[in-house]
């Protein structure tokens, strides 16, 4: 039986090395994978999928606005694919996840999305809020804050600990302007507002 899938965490956590891993497991078996990014995530290059250790393929890319049914329709009527992944799934759209959800029950084929939980505020992303609620199985990839606790926040700042890149968190860890931890501020931020 064919499911939706969501993979998420923050970042540095090896999602798109996962991604990458579990193609090749398909792969090496005979089977036929579809690899697909978002188009505005050109870090690797345009439709690549490239995790930090090195390894990297070519995906197609999505879009704002894309019929994702109709997209992997289209793939299908090519040939087999064992398996769709989805590489960067937050940018997903809400509507896109209805339609992967239906790709999954109608064309019945397996689509694993891989991607953030929340940004650096701690707000969920539209696409990431839509498969928390509809993917039929979720894990999450742990990755570690700079303290040794499990990072859950991904927070913007530059290497002098001011507001810049963004690198993963443990909530109770964060640097200011962001959240900071409880022994720093007095209270839990979350309670106070503390969240710009």
């Amino acid at each position: 039986m064919a499911k939706l899938y969501f993979h998420y965490s923050t970042m540095n956590a090896g999602k798109s090395t996962l991604l990458l891993q579990a193609s090749h497991n398909y792969r090496e078996r005979g089977m036929q994978t579809y690899l697909i990014t978002a188009r505005l995530d050109n870090r690797a290059g345009a439709g690549r999928i490239k995790s930090r250790i090195g390894f990297g393929t070519e995906a197609e890319t999505f879009e704002a606005g894309e019929d994702m049914f109709a997209k992997l329709a289209a793939r299908l009527k090519l040939g087999p694919v064992a398996c769709v992944f989805i590489d960067e799934a937050q940018f997903l759209e809400k509507e896109q996840v209805w339609q992967l959800a239906r790709a999954v029950d109608d064309l019945r084929v397996p689509v694993m999305c891989y991607g953030l939980r929340v940004d650096f505020r701690g707000e969920l992303f539209p696409g990431s809020a839509a498969l928390l609620a509809l993917a039929d199985e979720m894990r999450e990839a742990r990755t570690i804050c700079h303290c040794g606790k499990k990072a859950t926040m991904v927070v913007r700042q530059d290497q002098d600990g001011k507001a810049g890149r963004m690198v993963p968190k443990f909530r109770s860890a964060v640097t200011k302007p962001m959240f900071r931890c409880a022994a720093n501020i007095g209270t839990r931020p979350w309670a106070t507002g503390a969240r710009t």
